[in-house]
């Protein structure tokens, strides 16, 4: 598996299910009518920020992520990231190998500490992911997250020191 840079072509590859897993509603706090032009201009990041796609051998995305700085100021040595992998090609490590590339940038580009603002409580592939990559779970907005099945669920803000 390659993790590198994503271009304006690998939009096409992305998108799909990009699209399902927002329109799902279940993981991300985007709205579930995300339209394309939107989604597109809030994944594919202009320089300070970094998105990038994992791909197999013969070249197929089998996942994103993008990276940046949390917030600006006083407290712009501390990163933030966001995870996308192709249902299709979940179970085969995409989603490890982009959360080590982007711990890894982001030590190297000299942040101190990451923090994800919104991870659902209900996504335990994701939390124990990214428990098992050392983040902690610093707290957790009651019912601050609303699934469209669970109904009002929790929304953890996970953190880990670079």
């Amino acid at each position: 598996m390659l993790i590198r840079t994503a271009t304006a072509a690998d939009w096409p590859a992305i998108w799909p299910f990009l699209h399902a897993i927002v329109a799902a509603g279940e993981t991300y706090t985007y709205p579930r009518d995300l339209d394309e032009a939107t989604a597109r201009e809030m994944w594919l990041l202009a320089p300070p920020g970094h998105t990038v796609v994992a791909v197999d051998d013969a070249g197929a995305v089998l996942g994103t992520a993008k990276m940046h700085a949390n917030h600006m100021g006083g407290a712009s040595h501390i990163a933030t990231a966001s995870f996308m992998v192709d249902p299709q090609h979940g179970g085969r490590g995409a989603g490890r190998a982009l959360g080590e590339y982007v711990l890894d940038r982001a030590r190297a580009e000299g942040y101190r500490a990451m923090q994800f603002n919104a991870v659902v409580e209900t996504n335990t592939g994701a939390v124990a992911l990214w428990q098992s990559l050392g983040f902690q779970i610093m707290t957790t907005l009651p019912e601050g997250f609303r699934h469209p099945t669970k109904g009002y669920v929790g929304l953890h803000i996970m953190y880990r020191q670079l």
